[in-house]
């Protein structure tokens, strides 16, 4: 071997062996302990004494968890949002206002529709609570279906009987078609409130409903006889509508000019032609004003009640269904142009013989959608169909879940909601299974076992105006002769009898201020400040950087690996080359000896003082000092013959 290769081994030898070239894992780990820029692994291999060596082991395994811990909580509040508000004052896009009429349909046009209804609906109040003059309870229910039964059984009674139950009894039944007690054998399902209960009644009124074979019934009782009847009511009732066409209900319900007498919005007179139909299946013709009709949306610029929409509406209570409602006046919704209005579930109620006013709010909320929250922009991850010619809200969501529920499960779709495509509204002609599907499914609904509450996701934007109403007494004593008098004149051609303070409403609906609130959701980190963050954790409990975390993972990963597969790979090779190796008498054991360190062999040649360090051979004799040659002493002659020219001149 070269001098130079010898000297280049002999220094690769003395120094410590990095990386993957390691041996093993333990050599690896000391040598990223001794090299490595976080102080507490080193002091780990330098310290002396165990108990300072455990100690400095103690503080870095904290450290590491530490460190873990935090990092962990960091990551895990990664997608949270921060709420920013944000006021602008600006001229505002007035929104679409839809007005109804509680009564649907004008009762001199629906009244011969009804009629069978009403009179078996008449004769069991009659029955129950006795509403004529006779004293004797027997005779007053014997006297109560003396009309009817004269005619036709009653149908609607058959269909769904009503009866009174006697507190604390549930097992038999007072009929209110034969008067008389009967068992019940079906499930009782209580419709009041469990939270409140104002008073205890020694009768409890409700209804039974069985599917087609009668072999399931469930009766569903109410803690006040004006609830039972009028839900009763309700479903024959829409039983009754949902067989008459949309343009026959159009027409006998109230038009614009029957509803609105006066119109003004920003100073500007208006009219019914401001103002949209829209047919409601429970409400009857509604009118939106405002309805971007010709793609236009009216706007104000100033605040206050006389720059917003004023109407007085005509209620006609003479016209009322006794029994469908039992209240008088108006139903007004604030919504968005492009927004189907809830009518009955957040109307808002306006009186008459009153001036209602209602000032507006507005507040525009905007929400970051998936991975911060589970909102939806529109239908497209919503696995539900859209009955509705309206944009996304998660109460549409919910009302066409369920009618989509409806149809798979009744074969018919609620009357009180749109009507989906390829579907027919409940009726009994066709679906005579339907009340009882109907209270099944709306019971379910309730306790959320239809998974609608769980596949309506919540709007990730959405506007929303906060009412503030008032009241006042309108007209007053003093103007009331007046103004009615000038009403009925200006309506004689639509009305046909002097109008009554008690038939009219006015309605103010304005903004109180031109300050709209904005609620914006914001990522509250970024991928910068979490980086950040976690290389200011790092830096401070172990004075990592960047770098050693390259290191630890290219040492603890990389080199790791390598040399655990380097090893497993010999080990792999052993086993084949013993396997493949021809079997061969196992030589005896013998005694081993200990290494003589004298033995070790080097590559330089041997000095005079290493020499003598070897230990003599096994039976070889030391050699001494030879012994002189002493013939080597003896004088001989260099030349064998003398040169001519060094002889000696001869005597003469």
């Amino acid at each position: 071997m070269a001098p130079g290769e010898k000297i280049k081994a002999k220094i690769k030898k003395n120094l410590p062996v990095t990386g993957p070239q390691a041996p093993n894992i333990k050599e690896l780990m000391q040598w990223y302990c001794l090299n490595t820029n976080t102080h507490g692994c080193r002091r780990i291999v330098v310290s002396r004494g165990r108990l300072r060596r455990l100690l400095w082991i103690l503080f870095t395994l904290t450290a590491v968890a530490l460190i873990f811990w935090q990092c962990a909580l960091l990551i895990s509040s990664f997608y949270t949002v921060s709420v920013s508000i944000k006021v602008h004052f600006q001229k505002l896009d007035f929104p679409a206002v839809t007005i109804c009429n509680i009564n649907p349909y004008k009762y001199s046009a629906v009244r011969h529709l009804l009629a069978d209804l009403e009179q078996e609906t008449r004769a069991a109040l009659k029955t129950l609570y006795g509403f004529s003059e006779i004293t004797s309870r027997k005779r007053r229910e014997a006297q109560s279906w003396s009309s009817v039964r004269k005619g036709t059984d009653p149908k609607f009674l058959n269909l769904a009987p009503l009866m009174a139950f006697e507190k604390g009894d549930t097992g038999k039944a007072r009929d209110f078609f034969t008067g008389r007690k009967r068992k019940v054998n079906a499930r009782i399902i209580h419709k009041a409130s469990d939270v409140m209960h104002i008073h205890n009644s020694k009768e409890v009124v409700g209804f039974q409903l069985c599917s087609n074979d009668t072999s399931d019934c469930a009766v569903y009782t109410f803690s006040s006889g004006v609830n039972a009847i009028q839900e009763w009511y309700k479903l024959h009732y829409m039983n009754i509508m949902a067989q008459v066409s949309q343009e026959k209900k159009i027409n006998m319900s109230y038009s614009a000019d029957e509803l609105l007498i006066t119109c003004f919005f920003d100073g500007v007179s208006c009219d019914a032609r401001n103002f949209t139909l829209f047919h409601h299946p429970m409400y009857g013709n509604c009118y939106t004003f405002n309805n971007r009709q010709n793609e236009t949306i009216l706007s104000t610029s100033m605040g206050g009640s006389e720059f917003g929409l004023q109407v007085i509406l005509y209620i006609n209570e003479e016209e009322y269904n006794p029994f469908l409602v039992s209240s008088t006046g108006a139903k007004v919704i604030v919504h968005r142009q492009d927004e189907y209005p809830f009518v009955e579930d957040v109307g808002t109620e306006i009186e008459t013989a009153m001036a209602t006013s209602i000032g507006m709010h507005l507040t525009e909320s905007f929400k970051l959608s998936d991975p911060y929250s589970q909102c939806t922009e529109d239908w497209s991850d919503v696995q539900i169909t859209n009955i509705y010619n309206a944009t996304y809200s998660s109460q549409i969501c919910l009302h066409s879940c369920f009618q989509a529920k409806m149809v798979e499960n009744c074969g018919c779709a609620q009357y009180s909601q749109p009507l989906p495509q390829g579907a027919d509204y409940c009726n009994y002609q066709q679906h005579p299974n339907w009340m009882y599907c109907y209270y099944q499914l709306h019971q379910a609904f309730v306790r959320e076992e239809l998974g609608c509450q769980s596949v309506c996701k919540e709007a990730c934007s959405f506007k929303e105006w906060t009412l503030t109403t008032s009241l006042a007494q309108w007209p007053s004593e003093v103007s009331e002769k007046w103004l009615l008098s000038i009403l009925t004149w200006d309506q004689s051609q639509q009305i046909k009898k002097k109008l009554n303070k008690t038939d009219l409403a006015k309605l103010l609906i304005f903004y109180k201020d031109l300050n709209q609130r904005s609620i914006m959701e914001n990522p509250a980190n970024s991928i910068e400040q979490l980086l950040s963050n976690i290389g200011g954790q790092l830096g401070l409990w172990m004075s990592c950087s960047v770098v050693c975390v390259i290191e630890i993972i290219e040492v603890f990963f990389i080199d790791s690996l390598s040399i655990i597969a380097r090893q497993q790979w010999h080990r792999a090779k052993g086993w084949w080359a013993r396997r493949r190796a021809p079997a061969c008498p196992e030589a005896p054991r013998t005694r081993q000896g200990r290494v003589n360190p004298g033995l070790d062999i080097d590559d330089d040649l041997p000095t005079f003082t290493s020499a003598l360090s070897l230990p003599p051979a096994p039976g070889a004799q030391v050699p001494g000092t030879p012994p002189p040659r002493y013939n080597t002493l003896r004088l001989e002659r260099a030349f064998s013959s003398q040169l001519t020219d060094t002889q000696e001149a001869a005597e003469s």
